[in-house]
Formats: structure tokens, C-alpha cells, sequence
């Protein structure tokens, strides 16, 4: 974590650098909020899903706490906050690390109690100051302790965009967990095929005989996540008309595949991909031969009305101030997931590909030179 916290802060230095002068040479400061509890109702909480930002800085996953990043130049000194110590609440919502067990666990030195955040943030005396102001990821802590500083200092500048530049791009150990949550849904998939065959109760799987399933799945590891889709028919055989259709996705999917390397976009291959459906919708009848290469991209974005694929990480949609226009770098991981969907009553197609839908999705890690 402390690498990472040391590449945004040259991020931020080389931001400050481009503003001019008196912007390099100011002093500092970047904010990140925890996540709250949040509760569904009195007393029952959520189970507590931390601020991503804020996990990926401080490797930390407790609710009611901060991140301040500051320095002059360069905001490479870093302060904790965390909630105390409190006997009474840890009987009922489990332990606390407190400062000394938050500073040992991540490495982080200064480490004060959340209470101090105003008077700490006060003490720094920022002249540049960091943080998102929109939807705080802590509304009470913004209230209470950050809302007092911004409005006696100078107009803070977006951290979010700088943070999501560095998750986009993952390092070998981010990329291992996201394998090991690859592989375990890979395994979870294939049990669920298997099971979906036998006597399986109706409030657990909805499908009758002839029907398709379609799965998209995925679970969380270590705060890094898979997102995977599978459809296949519940009786176990595909019969002629889905064999086609799933086949038509399966080939469009490869090629996409084939397509994910450095300086191509995740929008490149999205185009690609509703070039390559249209052709797929004429070759299965669905689109009549004569049909015009625009109307056939028409006719894609119809029957394939999402994106082809977006950022993952530690969130399925991860990334979202990235644009998909942006050529994709070695780290990189993104999904490929093309799909047709043709509804039941659409009488401009064949009776038989009436009410069937395809989806099949991956994630791929780019590398240099080939992909993952």
C-alpha cells in the first residue's frame, strides 16, 4: 500500500507541476474517506464494504476512518485516523485494531484516533487541498471534520480520477488474486451447470426443459473481484437453433479476445465487436443478406444493447472515471462478454431463435505483447 500511496503522490507533484509555480511549492493535502456501517435498519448494519480508494492507499477495512496525505512538493507523509479502542461496542460489533494494532497492520506510523481529523487537517495548513466534494464516501465525517477546512481553504481539486489511474493498472500481486476469484467461480460455474440438470427446486432455479440459463456471476477475493457469464440449456443438450446462436456469440467472442492488447480501446474492440454481430445476424438469417453495413450495425446495437466489455478490479464496474476510449495498458484488466438476445414476440425473425439470448463473458489481464 505504501507504493501505491507513493505513486499517487507523484501523481499529485506532477499535477501541481503543470499548474505552474506557485502550485508546485504549495503544501499539500489529500483526504480519503472510509465507508460508514451502514445500516438497514435500527441496529441491524450491512455487512461493511470498505471505500475502495481508500482500501487500495491504506490496506485498511474498519468503517470510521482516513487517509491525509500531505507534504510541501510532494504529499509523501502519510497520517491514519481510526476510531478508538471502545470495550462496550467491541462486545457487539466485534474488535477494533485501535492506533498502535492500525499502525502495525499497516505499516503507516502516525496513527491518531478519528476524533482528531478537524484539528489535525486545521494543523497541516493546506494550500492545496484533495479531495472529492461530490457524494462523500463518509457524509459524516465530511460534515463534522473536512467541511470546516474546505470552507476556510482554497477550492479543493478531484483525487478520484488520479486514484482510479493507478487501479486501473495492476501489479502481479493484484493480478494473482484476481486469478484465484477467476477460479473459484470457474469452479462454482461448473458445479451449477452439473446440478442444474437434476431435480432442482423452482425457488432455486427457474428454467423448463428446452430453456437456456444464463449466469452472470462472480465473487470476491481479498477485496478483488471475477465477473464471468455462462448460458447453456438446463436439460443439458442444446438443440440445433441455440447450438447456433451460442456459437455465432462464441466466435465473435474469440475474436475479441484476440483483439485485447496494449494500445487498442476497450471502444475499439466494442465497434469491432457490433461489426462482427452484424455479421453473424446475417449469416443466421435473423438480417437478410442484402442488408446495409450500417443498418446491420443498427441491427447489433439492437440485439447486443451493452458495451462489450469494462474495467474490473476490486469493483465489477471498477475504474468508472476511466474512459473506454483510452488505449489499454500492460495491468489492465477488462472483461470481453458480447451476447445477441432475441425477445420472444420479435416476428422479424425465424420461429425458432424467438426468445433465446446468449452471453459469454471472460476477464483478461492485459500483457505486454499478448494477453492473459
Amino acid at each position: 500500500m505504501s507504493s501505491m500511496r507513493h505513486r499517487l503522490a507523484s501523481l499529485i507533484e506532477a499535477q501541481a507541476e503543470r499548474l505552474g509555480p506557485s502550485a508546485s511549492s504549495s503544501t499539500h493535502v489529500a483526504i480519503i474517506l472510509s465507508h460508514p456501517t451502514r445500516y438497514m435498519t435500527n441496529d441491524i448494519p450491512y455487512p461493511f464494504h470498505q471505500n475502495q480508494d481508500f482500501l487500495y492507499l491504506s490496506g485498511f477495512l474498519e468503517p470510521d476512518s482516513a487517509l491525509v496525505l500531505h507534504g510541501k512538493g510532494r504529499p509523501d507523509q502519510a497520517i491514519l485516523f481510526v476510531p478508538r479502542r471502545d470495550p462496550g461496542r467491541e462486545l457487539w460489533d466485534g474488535p477494533r485494531s485501535g492506533k498502535d494494532g492500525a499502525a502495525a497492520l499497516t505499516g503507516i506510523e502516525r496513527v491518531h484516533s478519528i476524533e482528531e481529523l478537524g484539528a489535525v487537517l486545521k494543523s497541516l495548513k493546506g494550500t492545496m487541498l484533495w479531495y472529492d466534494t461530490s457524494q462523500p464516501a463518509h457524509p459524516r465525517l465530511h460534515q463534522a471534520h473536512v467541511c470546516p477546512v474546505l470552507e476556510a481553504g482554497p477550492t479543493p481539486r478531484t483525487l478520484r480520477p488520479l486514484i482510479h489511474s493507478l487501479r486501473a493498472l495492476k501489479s502481479s500481486a493484484e493480478v494473482a488474486l484476481m486469478q484465484e476469484a477467476g477460479r473459484i467461480t470457474a469452479q462454482a460455474f461448473r458445479r451449477t451447470m452439473a446440478l442444474s440438470q437434476g431435480d432442482v427446486d423452482e425457488a432455486v432455479l427457474f428454467a423448463k426443459d428446452g430453456e437456456m440459463v444464463l449466469l452472470d456471476g462472480g465473487c470476491e477475493y481479498f477485496g478483488y473481484v471475477s465477473d464471468i457469464t455462462r448460458t447453456w440449456p438446463i436439460n443439458g443438450k442444446f438443440s440445433p437453433a441455440q447450438t447456433e446462436l451460442y456459437e455465432s456469440v462464441l466466435e465473435v467472442q474469440r475474436s475479441c479476445l484476440s483483439l485485447c492488447s496494449p494500445g487498442v480501446s476497450l471502444d475499439h474492440i466494442y465497434s469491432t465487436m457490433l461489426a462482427l454481430l452484424g455479421r453473424q445476424l446475417k449469416r443466421l438469417g435473423i438480417l437478410e443478406a442484402s442488408t446495409s453495413d450500417a443498418e446491420a450495425l443498427k441491427a447489433a446495437r439492437r440485439y447486443c444493447p451493452h458495451h462489450v466489455g469494462h474495467y474490473l478490479g476490486m469493483d465489477v464496474h471498477d475504474t468508472p472515471e476511466l474512459s473506454r476510449s483510452q488505449p489499454l495498458q500492460p495491468g489492465m484488466a477488462i472483461t470481453i462478454e458480447p451476447g445477441l438476445y432475441i425477445c420472444e414476440d420479435n416476428d422479424q425473425v425465424p420461429k425458432h431463435f424467438r426468445g433465446l439470448g446468449v452471453r459469454i463473458e471472460d476477464d483478461v489481464v492485459i500483457r505486454e505483447k499478448e494477453d492473459l
